[in-house]
């Protein structure tokens, strides 16, 4: 009886301790499985699944590797937002960080007449100082150069400071502009004040900038003033083309070039867009006018102001002439005047029309041939042709023939001076025909020709104009003379030596850095015709040094062409020891003999010849003829030597 009160209290008393450790193991687990389950819950809901989530009764280790700093404590965070944040253990480490990437490093210059601005990220192994000394020193103000650079340390990319030298030094020439800079990269957007000084300024800096910068050039002028404003489209034997397009807009422009497409025009064509244009409609009377042409099958339309000159060619049909000719007036805006031609068909037993010629060398000697109708036409001639061209340069060979037509003089006159547009070039004055052909410098000779002529001779007036431009001869490139290249190439060599490996046509290494400074003036130079000279010592034998000297001058210019020099016009020439210029008895005149040498080739002097025509002009003429041409030859210094 004694034994049972007290074993069943104690039995009693273990069942309930065992179902209390039931108990709270149970509810252990019960709070590490929600505390794991919802833990691991919020950071997939957060993208941070790189976390793993391990629990030991209350507490909670947030275990894995992060990203960076900043995730491992995103996860620390939000795992505080789901348990009490006291249980959260942090056992995250942090992947080592990779090498940051330099940022990307650029400068915009803003210049205009109130100031400059520069703005953008530099690196640190920049000089800014310096830079803004330059920038001040442009403006001559400090006060008118706004810094809003920022700096970071990291090493300048490649090329970064010959980029910014090449941006800092086209500023100088660039008053208005924007200057955007990369590394490797230039892009400049400006305003020059003419057409010239656009190619100028784009020249300029495309041949200065270094090799190793892209540059990227928007250039704007001002449309220029164009007067007359003139277009001049034919079709002949050589197809149809443009020898003067002017347009008010773009619009415009592409209108009447489209019109002269579908006329058979071929390739590309410009058209000059400026100011002056007659009437809002000039593109709708320049397509009807090239229509015409068209419908026709041949001929030219000139455009001179309001003024149409309407030509087509001998033998067209008179019904088909007066069908488009009337069209075409009807369709014209008011303000446009129109006059037609239809040539009258010569007689075949007429003899060949009179003609005055005048030629323009590229040395620039001019001589004027052909027939003119009074002594005091031809003293005029030549007096204009001696203020053009220059007094000594001008020889005057035509013959006075008083049966020319009536307004002779004025034709002459007019083709002299569309001749002065040229840098060499033939100028043909008939009474039916002005023909000028050549080359020049200028771009828009053409257009300029075209108006000159009309407005000396009127819209009506047929022309053949056939200029080709060419630009080694445009003075606004800059591009120098042949002379001036020969020079500049003595310069550039001065006292140094184009060397070779001892007795042979191998160019020593030292002869690199001439090289390479010849082969860039070359390139500016273009295609002139150069003389590649060898030279040699009196050592050895003649024939060996002749030879030996040829491979030299050879080896050279090949290496001018391993560096994309234009060498079709060179020839190369070895001289061995017939030229020396010093002293071959010393070591000092032998090693100034062994020498290469680059010299211009000059045309030779041709002695002027009469011409078949000038000496039946002469049989036929009266006996007052002779003593005055005589005499005038007289005056100018005989022949053109």
């Amino acid at each position: 009886m004694r034994l049972s009160k007290i074993v069943l209290p104690a039995l009693t008393l273990v069942a309930a301790a065992f179902l209390c450790l039931v108990a709270a193991f149970f509810a252990v687990r019960l709070v590490e499985d929600s505390s794991r389950i919802g833990v691991m819950h919020s950071l997939d809901l957060q993208e941070l699944g790189w976390a793993e989530v391990d629990v030991n009764g209350l507490q909670v280790f947030l275990i894995g590797t992060a990203p960076d700093e900043a995730e491992r404590f995103r996860a620390v965070t939000v795992a505080g937002g789901v348990v009490d944040s006291a249980r959260v253990i942090d056992q995250m480490l942090v992947a080592e960080p990779e090498d940051i990437r330099p940022p990307h490093f650029s400068v915009e210059i803003l210049r205009n007449d109130g100031g400059l601005s520069i703005i953008g990220l530099i690196p640190s192994a920049t000089d800014r100082e310096a830079l803004l000394a330059r920038l001040v020193a442009l403006e001559g103000d400090e006060s008118k150069v706004s810094d809003l650079l920022e700096v970071a340390d990291f090493p300048a990319p490649e090329a970064w400071e010959e980029t910014l030298d090449f941006a800092a030094r086209a500023l100088r020439d660039l008053p208005r502009s924007k200057v955007s800079v990369e590394a490797g990269r230039v892009r400049i957007k400006a305003m020059a004040d003419s057409e010239d000084a656009k190619r100028r300024l784009s020249a300029d800096l495309s041949r200065r900038a270094p090799a190793e910068v892209t540059l990227a050039l928007d250039v704007s002028a001002p449309r220029p003033v164009i007067t007359p404003f003139a277009l001049r489209f034919l079709i002949d034997e050589d197809g149809a083309r443009f020898d003067a397009c002017s347009a008010d807009t773009e619009v415009a422009r592409d209108r009447i070039l489209a019109a002269a497409h579908r006329a058979g025009l071929q390739g590309k064509a410009s058209c000059t867009i400026g100011l002056g244009v007659p009437s809002r409609r000039w593109a709708d009377a320049a397509d009807l006018a090239i229509s015409a042409v068209a419908t026709i099958g041949g001929g030219s339309v000139t455009f001179s102001n309001a003024d149409i000159a309407l030509l087509v060619p001998e033998g067209t049909d008179q019904a088909l002439f007066d069908r488009v000719v009337g069209e075409l007036e009807n369709a014209l805006p008011e303000v446009f005047a129109l006059h037609a031609v239809l040539p009258e068909t010569p007689n075949p037993q007429d003899q060949g029309p009179p003609e005055f010629t005048a030629t323009l060398s590229p040395e620039g000697a001019v001589q004027l041939r052909g027939r003119i109708n009074s002594e005091i036409a031809r003293q005029t001639a030549d007096s204009f042709a001696r203020a053009r061209f220059g007094s000594e340069k001008v020889y005057t060979a035509a013959r006075v023939d008083t049966g020319l037509p009536s307004g002779w003089p004025a034709r002459v006159l007019a083709g002299l001076e569309a001749l002065g547009e040229l840098s060499n070039g033939f100028v043909r004055v008939t009474p039916d025909l002005v023909e000028v052909s050549g080359n020049t410098g200028n771009a828009e000779a053409n257009a300029e020709i075209a108006g000159l002529l009309a407005e000396k001779l009127g819209e009506t007036a047929e022309l053949d104009i056939d200029v080709t431009y060419q630009e080694k001869l445009d003075a606004s490139l800059g591009l120098p003379s042949p002379e001036e290249c020969e020079a500049q190439i003595v310069e550039i060599i001065g006292d140094r030596k184009i060397t070779f490996e001892p007795g042979s046509a191998n160019l020593d290494a030292s002869a690199k850095d001439i090289m390479d400074e010849l082969s860039e003036l070359l390139k500016l130079c273009g295609d002139i015709p150069l003389e590649i000279q060898g030279h040699t010592d009196s050592q050895g034998r003649e024939t060996m040094n002749k030879q030996l000297s040829q491979e030299r001058a050879q080896a050279v210019l090949d290496a001018l062409r391993n560096r994309r020099v234009l060498t079709a016009s060179y020839r190369v020439t070895g001289y061995g020891e017939e030229q020396p210029i010093a002293d071959n008895g010393t070591e000092e005149g032998r090693e100034a003999n062994r020498r290469i040498e680059f010299r211009l080739i000059r045309p030779e002097p041709v002695e002027d010849e009469v011409t078949t025509l000038e000496t039946l002009e002469g049989d036929g003429a009266d006996g007052t003829d002779a003593p005055q041409d005589e005499q005038q030859q007289e005056e100018t210094g005989g022949t053109d030597q």
